[in-house]
């Protein structure tokens, strides 16, 4: 009995350290968005910063990064309470609305130039995904009511514009004014199918927070959709991995496996189940995540803790990008939420571990894009850009944070 209190004490403390951890860079990583990013020439954020500081003041501004910032500082202010944070989110909130949001025909653009003026008017269906995330959160965080509306906006073009009636899921893109398009890409790296597993794991994750401050009946369908199209149609039973791309009618285009969408899937697959709390689909869904996690550690992840990009074939991606990493820390914690095996906690200190030695550019701020398999950083990429946001990694630390509260109450 004495062992087992002492175990337990030393496990307590052990939390209550990583905790601390957390909310330490979470603050570190609040002040770089905070203080680097605000542009001041032409308003709202900058574009592009390289990976030692330097502003692109002409670059062009992403709807992604502009609804994942909403997204983090929301967050941060439900969190915290401070007022910066929310001066921050304000920010975001009211150049989302002047100049991302669509007055002709709704919704959100997809890129804009410096000036905050139309460069790409097409609707992504992940941007008006991300625009439903990021303003259910300020909702959720002020209680403004317009945003809220606009949320709820976004969630009935989802179901009217982008959804296949015939074949079920949502279609990638379409023009300005929702007609279909023949180049869908979500990225230059993706190829060009009409539905993909990203979008729709980026959809179910919006739904959910929607569904928090909303919790409409149709709303809560739409994810049970979701989730039976991710059990059903997106996970492959034959390999435990999620497929990527898909033709209309779901034919599967295996060209790769995501690691670090496995390991997030799997967390934001239970989250939106714990969210609405279907006991129908409970089973399925805590069966197919737990196969995804355990396949990511026999085959996604380096021996220090660390998780591989993707593999193609046979042939793996050793680098290790921070967004798997950021990913992985909850997808294990989550799994140990789920099943209180302390193996999956070992993983989230061991993959901490990597992180902070690693990851975190303690000379430049943030984390780095990624670093090799030897842990040399790679310094060509972004600091600041369309897909390099606060986003993965404040959501993982507000995630941890949480989560450790609650396994103390």
């Amino acid at each position: 009995m004495i062992d087992k209190q002492k175990s337990n004490m030393e496990f307590e403390t052990d939390l209550l350290s990583l905790k601390d951890e957390f909310s330490s860079e979470l603050i570190d990583l609040l002040a770089f968005w905070s203080s680097s990013c605000i542009d001041e020439k032409h308003g709202g954020f900058i574009g592009k910063m390289d990976h030692f500081g330097k502003v692109d003041s002409e670059a062009p501004k992403g709807c992604i990064l502009n609804t994942r910032i909403l997204w983090t500082f929301s967050a941060a202010y439900r969190i915290f309470k401070l007022e910066a944070y929310k001066t921050i989110a304000d920010r975001a909130y009211t150049y989302i609305i002047n100049h991302f949001w669509d007055d002709d025909n709704a919704g959100l653009f997809w890129e804009l130039d410096a000036l905050g003026m139309q460069m790409n008017s097409k609707k992504q269906a992940y941007a008006q995904g991300f625009g439903i995330y990021a303003f259910s959160e300020y909702y959720r965080a002020t209680g403004n009511d317009t945003s809220l509306a606009f949320a709820k906006e976004l969630y009935y073009i989802m179901e009217h514009k982008f959804w296949d009636f015939q074949f079920t899921g949502y279609v990638e893109a379409l023009t300005q004014d929702w007609q279909r398009m023949d180049d869908m890409r979500l990225s230059a790296k993706d190829l060009n199918t009409p539905k993909s597993m990203n979008t729709h794991l980026h959809i179910l994750e919006a739904f959910t927070n929607l569904y928090r401050v909303w919790p409409d009946p149709k709303l809560k369908n739409s994810i049970q959709s979701l989730l039976q199209i991710f059990t059903n149609k997106i996970y492959d039973p034959k390999t435990n991995h999620l497929n990527l791309f898909f033709e209309v009618n779901w034919t599967t285009h295996f060209q790769e496996v995501s690691f670090g969408h496995d390991i997030e899937g799997a967390w934001l697959m239970n989250e939106a189940d714990k969210v609405i709390h279907d006991g129908v689909l409970s089973s399925e869904v805590k069966s197919v995540t737990a196969k995804l996690v355990e396949t990511i550690i026999s085959e996604g992840m380096d021996a220090d803790g660390s998780v591989f990009y993707e593999r193609n074939g046979a042939q793996v991606d050793t680098d290790k990008h921070w967004w798997p990493q950021a990913e992985g820390l909850v997808g294990f914690m989550d799994a140990y939420d789920l099943e209180r095996n302390k193996e999956y906690l070992k993983r989230v200190q061991k993959l901490w571990n990597f992180i902070k030695s690693h990851m975190i550019d303690t000379t430049n701020g943030e984390w780095y894009w990624r670093v090799d398999q030897h842990n040399n950083p790679i310094v060509t990429e972004d600091k600041v850009g369309f897909w390099k946001c606060p986003y993965h990694n404040t959501r993982a630390m507000m995630e941890l944070i949480s989560r450790i509260e609650e396994l103390k109450r």
